[in-house]
């Protein structure tokens, strides 16, 4: 399970994905909350990298951590403080500072959840955090996945375009690589939703990339070649709509994916095409 958590997990911009989960589940109050969140400062020896990438999450880490020390009952400046959690534990080196970061976001965005449970995106954090927090964990991580599941479902029910389709991008991710027997793995339903997240942000190169990995797994001749040609057709224009420099570490991870399809799926294109299911 923990290497399933790596995967939907894996890469510097995983909040764009599932993101890219095992869970020491904490109900922290607010006064417990904001003093785990004094863990990180400038003198912090979480262990980073790269410098290059990680040094501007650390930047987003300690003004979001400012932003809700100021102001705990504020629900933005709770579940931005979630989210750079989330981010900066992106570029953790160990197990340690990982988890450190993960259960900080999870105290601060379930307490948020009790106060605030119709707001998306506490529900999209809380469950996000939990999957940092899974990766760190040889055992114990599935017991996780029902609920990160449930709190992606909440999320979608709230607001389905949240962070670029990232609950229905989420939901096809935990589907895809969950166990099916024990687990809630499900081809089916991992097809719905990664063609779901495709159809609301059809732009977002992580969705149509994450389609495209799941039909050349499959072995869906037809459905990759399709995804290849839409990803070709929207390159360009991705490249500038989503030109700010946050998504530098994001472009990293998707030009990598991006090479490698086109030589895998380029190579079946004279094989006879299988009918998408």
């Amino acid at each position: 399970m923990k290497q399933m958590f790596d995967r939907l997990n894996s890469g510097p911009m995983a909040n764009a994905r599932l993101f890219r989960n095992g869970l020491r589940l904490l109900a922290l109050v607010p006064a417990i909350a904001l003093a785990a969140a004094g863990a990180g400062g400038p003198n912090s020896k979480w262990a980073l990298g790269p410098t290059n990438f990680a040094a501007p999450a650390r930047v987003q880490y300690t003004e979001a951590q400012s932003r809700f020390q100021i102001d705990t009952n504020n629900p933005e400046a709770a579940w931005r403080f979630g989210r750079a959690c989330f981010d900066l534990a992106e570029f953790s080196l160990n197990d340690d500072t990982r988890a450190d970061l993960a259960n900080i976001g999870i105290g601060v965005c379930r307490n948020l959840v009790s106060q605030k449970p119709e707001l998306a995106q506490a529900h999209y954090f809380l469950a996000m955090n939990m999957g940092q927090l899974a990766r760190t964990k040889t055992l114990g991580a599935l017991p996780l996945v029902d609920q990160m599941e449930g709190e992606f479902e909440k999320a979608l029910q709230l607001d389905e375009h949240l962070e670029h389709a990232g609950p229905d991008r989420n939901l096809g991710l935990l589907y895809l690589e969950a166990p099916s027997i024990g687990s809630i793995g499900s081809r089916r339903k991992a097809r719905q939703h990664l063609r779901r997240a495709v159809e609301l942000e059809p732009n977002f190169p992580e969705n149509r990339l994450n389609l495209l990995e799941a039909y050349s797994r499959w072995g869906d001749r037809n459905g990759a070649a399709r995804e290849l040609k839409a990803l070709e057709d929207l390159w360009p224009g991705a490249k500038n709509e989503f030109s700010d420099e946050k998504w530098a570490p994001a472009w990293v991870d998707w030009e990598r994916r991006f090479t490698a399809l086109k030589q895998k799926v380029g190579d079946t294109k004279t094989e006879s095409p299988r009918a998408t299911p």
